[in-house]
């Protein structure tokens, strides 16, 4: 696995500061906002041109639906995927659609066997149709399937071992479940396949009416960059990302938004050094 460093969702909003950031190592591009009919953002090219890798990350495949994968929407990831040179492609664990009806959001997954033989046959289709690794994103969710066969970190173990698929971990849903559904989150990072992780999310949240939302809107708690440095503290993440979609900070703010990423990477990596010693 390659090694992609400190990275940032691209958007518009923050293509300056992105730019000017000077640590960067990649940057995540979704691959709904680059059809391949229009020309990739001239900031985008930039970036390419300097030698920061691009990872394109889809949000509409609907691995977890019972119909097929669309293969316009594989053939869009993969034409992103040719034009920036990306080392890998991601999409989430989730479903979107069913019969041609779109929900606009990250549905959850039942997690039993007919729904674990759904999602390996979808990998196994998109995976045919993609010329890079692809690496699959745990959701968070609000609501959760009843009687689960496996617990959350169980299937994507089994997904990830059966399809040969890689994992993109994000932490601030990993933190956002224990939080609405209770759960151990250490104990969820020691019974996945760490080996597997291509990169790792980062993001902000809220809470209202008792329930924490994963918004990507505002700044890191303190909470999600502990949960990082303890996943630093067991392995060495190719990358770790910050997501910020809405309520875009000023360049300070995402500078200290991205210190306290690679201060909690530090922390992690201290730790597991020294329990090598």
């Amino acid at each position: 696995m390659m090694r992609l460093g400190l990275g940032v969702s691209w958007r518009a909003q923050l293509a300056l500061s992105i730019e000017r950031y000077p640590k960067l190592g990649f940057v995540e591009l979704m691959v709904e906002h680059f059809p391949s009919h229009k020309p990739l953002p001239q900031a985008v090219v930039n970036l390419l041109e300097r030698g920061v890798q691009a990872v394109p990350h889809g949000l509409s495949l609907s691995l977890g639906g019972a119909e097929a994968p669309s293969g316009q929407r594989l053939h869009e990831m993969e034409q992103l995927a040719r034009r920036c040179h990306a080392p890998l492609v991601s999409e989430h664990l989730a479903f979107v659609r069913a019969r041609e009806l779109e929900s606009g959001h990250l549905l959850p997954v039942e997690r039993t066997p007919e729904s674990l033989d759904i999602v390996l046959e979808n990998l196994r289709l998109a995976q045919q149709a993609l010329s890079r690794p692809l690496y699959l994103e745990n959701i968070a969710t609000i609501v959760d399937w009843p009687e689960p066969t496996w617990e959350e970190a169980e299937f994507l173990r089994l997904l990830v071992e059966r399809s040969g698929c890689g994992l993109l971990l994000d932490i601030s849903n990993l933190y956002a479940n224990s939080r609405n559904h209770g759960g151990d989150p250490v104990e969820f990072l020691r019974r996945i396949p760490l080996d597997r992780i291509g990169y790792v999310h980062v993001g902000g949240g809220v809470e209202h009416d008792g329930l924490y939302h994963d918004t990507h809107g505002a700044p890191l708690s303190t909470e999600v960059l502990d949960l990082l440095t303890e996943l630093c503290a067991l392995c060495e993440p190719p990358g770790v990302l910050l997501e910020r979609d809405d309520d875009f900070p000023g360049e300070q703010e995402f500078l200290e938004e991205m210190e306290k990423i690679e201060g909690a990477v530090r922390r992690g990596e201290r730790r597991r050094q020294e329990a090598l010693r």
